[in-house]
C-alpha cells in the first residue's frame, strides 16, 4: 500500500476535518475524552452514527451498492487518522463491523434488503452472541441449543460477555443444531430479535465499574428458521469469516496513535525529580519503546487494509492486528497509570459522565486513566485470547 499522500486525497483530508469540525460538538469530544470502554456514551454515539450516516460516511468498508462509501483504502485510512487525532466518539458498531459483512457474504436477498439499511441508518443496533460460560477461545464447545419445531427454531442457553446486550435490538447468535459428528459441524448462525419473549439479559459491571457486558439467557426463545444465515450446521464458516473483521477491522493503529498522544500530554504536564517526566531518561525510553510498537502496528494495518483492497477480506493476517493491537493497547493504558501516579488510584466514576459539574480529584486527563487500564485487561482475551491468535499466526500465516 503506498501511504504518499496525493493531492487529492490531500484536498479528502481537508473535507474530513471540516466535516469534523462542524459536527463533532464539544459533548461528544468530552465523551470520546472519558471513554474508558470499548464505545463512548450510547446517547451520543447514536447522534454521531446519524451525523455520519446524513453524510453517506457511516460505512467506509462497505460496498457502494450497499451504502458504502467507494473510499479507496488510502481514504480509509487518512479518515480513520483524522478520527482518532479529532477525538471522534467510538461507536458501537457491531453491526456495521461484524455481522453486515457476514450478511453480505452469506445472507439472502430477503435478509440483505431487510437488516443492512436498518444497520447503516442506525435503526437497529447489535450484539454478538457467541461465548458461553466455559466457552470462550474454545467457542466450538458451545452449549446453546436450537432445536427444530415447524419454521422456528425454540433456543434454550445462555450467553456471556455480552457487549452492550442491554442496547441492542438484535443478536447475532451462534447455536447448537446438532451434537452429531465433530463440535465445530453441529453449529448454526441465527439473527434474534432481542424483544422476543424468553430472553433475560443480566448485567455484569467491570472492575472499572462500567456496565458494558452481560450475561443473556434464552429459555424457550422462539426464532423463525428464515433468521439463519447460511445452511444448516455450517455456522462455524459464517462466523470465522466474522471474526477476521472482528480481529483485524478496528482500527487498532490509530487508536494507538491518540492513546499516545494523550499519554504525551500527561507526562508533558506530570512533574518528576525537579522537571517534566517526559524528560525522565527511565520514563521516555518507555514510551519510545510504545511509539515502536504503535508504528509497527500501522504498518501491519496497512498490509491488512491492501489485503482488503484486493481480496476484499482481512483473511488470518488479521489475527496479528488483533495480537499486537490488543498487547500495546495494555501497555500504552499501563504506563498511563504509571505517569498519573497516585491520581490514578481515585475512585470517581461520577466524573466520567459527559456533560458533569463535579471537580475531579487532580487532572482531568487522569479521570478515565485506571478505568482504561482495568477495561483493557480484558483486551488480550476477547475476540480469540493472544495464545488462539498466535497459534493461527504459526499455522495460517507462517505454515508451520
Amino acid at each position: 500500500m503506498d501511504v504518499n499522500v496525493s493531492a487529492d486525497e490531500t484536498a479528502f483530508r481537508d473535507e474530513v476535518r471540516a466535516f469534523f469540525d462542524d459536527k463533532l460538538s464539544p459533548d461528544m469530544r468530552e465523551a470520546s475524552s472519558l471513554t474508558s470502554g470499548v464505545f463512548a456514551e450510547m446517547s451520543i454515539g447514536r447522534r454521531w452514527h446519524q451525523a455520519l450516516y446524513e453524510q453517506g460516511w457511516i460505512a467506509p468498508s462497505w460496498p457502494e451498492e450497499h451504502g458504502g462509501t467507494a473510499w479507496s483504502p488510502m481514504q480509509k485510512y487518512i479518515y480513520d487518522s483524522e478520527a482518532g487525532a479529532s477525538g471522534a466518539p467510538r461507536l458501537f458498531s457491531m453491526g456495521l463491523r461484524m455481522v453486515g459483512p457476514v450478511i453480505m457474504k452469506f445472507g439472502t436477498d430477503e435478509q440483505k434488503n431487510f437488516y443492512l439499511p436498518r444497520i447503516c441508518s442506525g435503526e437497529d443496533t447489535w450484539c454478538q452472541g457467541y461465548s458461553e460460560p466455559g466457552s470462550g477461545s474454545d467457542l466450538a464447545s458451545l452449549q446453546t441449543r436450537a432445536i427444530v419445531d415447524g419454521d422456528h427454531y425454540v433456543v434454550n442457553g445462555t450467553k456471556i460477555w455480552t457487549t452492550g446486550a442491554q442496547y441492542a435490538d438484535r443478536m447475532f447468535c451462534l447455536v447448537r443444531t446438532s451434537t452429531e459428528g465433530k463440535k465445530q459441524e453441529g453449529i448454526s448462525f441465527i439473527l434474534i430479535d432481542m424483544d422476543t419473549p424468553g430472553i433475560t439479559i443480566e448485567p455484569i459491571i467491570t472492575m472499572a465499574g462500567d456496565h458494558e457486558v452481560n450475561q443473556v439467557f434464552f429459555d424457550d426463545v422462539r426464532v423463525p428458521i428464515a433468521n439463519r444465515v447460511g445452511a444448516e450446521n455450517d455456522g462455524w464458516t459464517v462466523a470465522k469469516y466474522l471474526l477476521e473483521f472482528e480481529r483485524g477491522g478496528a482500527a487498532y493503529a490509530t487508536t494507538l496513535a491518540a492513546a499516545l498522544e494523550k499519554l504525551h500530554a500527561i507526562a508533558e504536564a506530570e512533574r518528576a525529580s525537579g522537571g517534566r517526566l517526559i524528560d525522565q531518561p527511565a520514563f521516555a525510553a518507555k514510551l519510545a519503546a510504545l511509539e515502536v510498537k504503535q508504528r509497527a502496528a500501522q504498518a501491519t494495518e496497512h498490509r491488512i487494509m491492501s489485503d482488503i483492497a484486493q481480496r476484499g477480506r482481512p483473511g488470518p493476517a488479521s489475527s496479528m492486528m488483533k495480537l499486537v493491537g490488543s498487547e500495546t493497547n495494555q501497555a500504552i493504558s499501563e504506563l498511563a497509570v504509571e505517569a498519573t501516579q497516585y491520581y490514578a488510584a481515585a475512585y470517581q466514576p461520577e466524573a466520567r459522565v459527559p456533560g458533569n459539574n463535579i471537580e475531579p480529584i487532580g487532572p482531568a486527563s487522569s479521570v478515565p486513566v485506571m478505568p482504561k487500564y482495568l477495561n483493557y485487561r480484558a483486551a488480550t482475551i476477547y475476540a480469540g485470547s493472544s495464545e488462539v491468535q498466535r497459534n493461527i499466526i504459526s499455522k495460517l500465516v507462517l505454515g508451520l
